[in-house]
């Protein structure tokens, strides 16, 4: 029987009007047969740290008071093999969609199909669970399906088997995705003063082995990391 894999998808600034420009993409993926495993023993951390199980894993969340817990996150993160983290993080300010005869909603598309090629796997499906961020999110999500099996000619959705809408506070590998997006986000910011979220950053640069202000190989699978600079036909 084919595997099937559950991918968690994330995303910070990107609205075309959104006052950072630092656009991030980020997604967590595994097994789908690890899932609740996974959720299980995320929920176990957080009582461990006398939080409740609806605690909110939230990069803008990370305190002094909070560090120890959300470090245990991270290292939860890397040491099971069944979580992989690929990252997508462009500068609006290079974007130039009318060179490109394309909308900021095309451009939007064709970066989430960019995170997620590397991810897609060559045999089996994937489901692919998207947090709720504003109102057109169930059009956004149509119109990302029916591009996403464009680009792999899935036309039977026999692959992408279907994108669901999902509250990030119900789902805890969502929240994964949520801190590692925040975490690549915030070692490319220049200026930024949080001891608690610096010693985040270095935490992960330590454990993936990368500075996260550079991309690595793109086959690269447990911490995937692509700067998007334009110089491609995107």
């Amino acid at each position: 029987m084919s595997q099937i894999y559950n991918i968690y998808c994330d995303e910070t600034n990107h609205l075309e009007n959104a006052p950072a420009k630092l656009m991030g993409l980020g997604a967590v993926w595994c097994p789908m047969e690890e899932v609740r495993n996974v959720n299980e023993r995320v929920r176990e951390l957080k009582k461990r740290h006398g939080l409740s199980a609806e605690f909110e894993i939230k990069w803008t969340k990370v305190s002094p008071a909070k560090l120890a817990f959300y470090q245990d996150v991270i290292d939860y993160f890397f040491d099971n093999e069944n979580l992989n983290f690929r990252v997508v993080i462009l500068n609006k300010d290079i974007l130039d969609h009318k060179k490109f005869n394309q909308n900021h909603d095309d451009f939007y598309y064709k970066m989430y199909y960019e995170l997620l090629r590397r991810i897609i796997p060559a045999k089996g499906g994937f489901n692919i669970y998207v947090d709720i961020k504003d109102t057109r999110s169930q059009e956004k999500i149509d119109k990302l399906h029916e591009v996403i099996c464009n680009y792999l000619h899935d036309f039977e959705k026999s692959i992408l088997k279907k994108i669901q809408q999902v509250r990030s506070h119900e789902i805890n590998i969502l929240q994964l995705a949520d801190l590692l997006l925040g975490s690549v986000q915030f070692a490319n910011r220049s200026g930024l003063q949080s001891p608690a979220k610096l010693a985040l950053v270095e935490q992960v640069k330590k454990r993936s082995g990368f500075s996260l202000t550079k991309k690595t190989w793109p086959s690269e699978e447990k911490f995937n990391i692509f700067h998007w600079t334009g110089n491609n036909n995107l």
